[in-house]
């Protein structure tokens, strides 16, 4: 599937990806139990936690030693990759789970607003408010440059036509020990994004700032930066 495609090395020193800050809160259950029985939280948490799990034993797609331990942050790579949908695969994965981010949070903007207003309108309402926070992260090595090829199938807007395209790009590219995929972002023209898919092509992780979206009953939300 990489026939005709470039692959390129390339480091990229500051890409961002926008996570909700709900996952950068501690447990909600937290607030409900005495310090004493911090350890059966625990317990439940990772009886429950997908990243968890992935951690101590791996997953059907990614594999324990996959997975990156003792840097900042490395919960959050690792629960990027221990959660997906397989009944709703995105571009890039379906059987396992990925890191996307982007070269500029405006491009991470228009990609995560377009998901979730869909998300919202599957709903039955355009109504909802999300805070998001940056993180920022560098990568390096070789990938899958999609730059060069803006009509490649896995870059159609539909995602019935480009998902499976692209997930046929991404198996070929790790089945080649390759670090992910760069390509023109399809909800922001002109942008770039970048998903990782191993890991440890995700270094030096940093949070930046935290923006408010807020949906008022149309596809574009309102944005709002709360904080550096």
């Amino acid at each position: 599937m990489l026939d005709g495609l470039t692959i390129v090395r390339e480091a990229l020193p500051r890409t961002v990806r926008l996570v909700s800050t709900a996952r950068l809160r501690p447990p909600v259950l937290e607030a409900l139990v005495a310090p004493g029985e911090a350890e059966a939280l625990a317990e439940i948490e990772g009886a429950t936690s997908s990243r968890l799990n992935a951690e101590q034993r791996g997953t059907e797609g990614v594999d324990r030693d996959e997975l990156v331990h003792g840097v900042p942050y490395a919960s959050f790579v690792n629960a990027s990759f221990a959660y997906w949908k397989p009944r709703e695969p995105n571009r890039f994965n379906a059987n396992r789970g990925a890191w996307y981010a982007a070269l500029a949070v405006t491009t991470c903007m228009r990609e995560v607003a377009f998901h979730m207003a869909d998300f919202l309108a599957r709903s039955g309402a355009l109504e909802g408010v999300v805070d998001y926070a940056e993180l920022f992260s560098s990568m390096a090595g070789e990938f899958v440059d999609l730059r060069a090829a803006p009509g490649h199938p896995s870059l159609d807007p539909d995602p019935a036509l480009g998902y499976p395209a692209g997930n046929a790009v991404a198996d070929s590219a790790r089945a080649r020990g390759l670090n992910g995929v760069i390509y023109p972002s399809v909800r922001d023209a002109g942008g770039t994004c970048v998903v990782a898919l191993r890991p440890n092509a995700v270094q030096s992780v940093a949070p930046g700032a935290v923006y408010r979206f807020v949906w008022s009953g149309e596809a574009e939300p309102a944005i709002a930066r709360l904080s550096d």
